[in-house]
């Protein structure tokens, strides 16, 4: 017998013993789990989903959590000062051990569901971790998560209503003043104080790295400061 189950977005054909690589779901190593979006089951009298087949499950072993190999990839910008930065990503994978293909009763086999990582489908819904309410902007990642230091004089919003025209230093054009706007910067004297740690958090908080050095934005904050006294 076999079966089509569905996750992670995912689909996969299965039977006893078979070994997957499935996206992270929420389960330690050693717990079985229940994957309930059955696609199709297979065998003597196959039984095809409307989207899904009712009652049908598969259970898996969780072998452990592991991480795919890094996949590198390229970000080129089209301006004066052009750079390219490399980003590397490892995604996150679960490795299970098919045990068990159950045509019917799935439902009430009382084995946990394989949820993913902040995702809710199967029988059971698990309480996931709470995350930002809609239309609000998500919280902004713990300071240890970024490399650099976070800088001190970041604002929520420009002081007296009123933001500096960002756009007068070198390389720096719309979309990357909106940028800096997001992320706290709204005044030329901001940039002006910036030590090295605080610059290399703000390189990878704007997603370019030594731009900020390369097109001496620093020197600059501080000339179009000291006009604004």
């Amino acid at each position: 017998m076999f079966a089509v189950l569905k996750t992670g977005g995912k689909q996969y054909r299965v039977q006893a013993g078979d070994v997957l690589r499935v996206e992270r779901i929420a389960a330690q190593a050693g717990e079985t789990v229940q994957f309930n979006e059955i696609l199709m089951v297979g065998g003597d009298s196959p039984v095809i989903g409307t989207p899904t087949v009712e009652g049908a499950g598969v259970q898996a072993e969780v072998i452990d959590q592991i991480k795919a190999d890094k996949v590198i990839h390229f970000v080129k910008r089209r301006r004066k000062h052009s750079s390219q930065r490399t980003k590397g990503h490892r995604q996150k994978l679960t490795l299970v051990r098919v045990t068990d293909i159950l045509a019917s009763g799935a439902d009430a086999s009382g084995v946990k569901a394989a949820i993913g990582t902040g995702s809710v489908s199967g029988f059971a819904i698990e309480a996931a971790a709470p995350g930002p309410k809609p239309g609000k902007k998500a919280a902004a990642p713990a300071a240890d998560a970024v490399e650099g230091t976070r800088p001190a004089n970041l604002l929520t919003e420009a002081r007296d209503g009123k933001a500096d025209d960002l756009k007068k230093i070198s390389g720096v054009g719309p979309k990357l003043e909106g940028l800096l706007h997001e992320n706290g910067v709204f005044h030329f004297d901001q940039i002006a104080s910036w030590g090295p740690a605080e610059i290399a958090y703000m390189d990878d908080k704007l997603s370019f790295k030594g731009r900020i050095e390369r097109d001496g934005w620093i020197d600059q904050a501080k000339q179009f400061a000291s006009e604004q006294e």
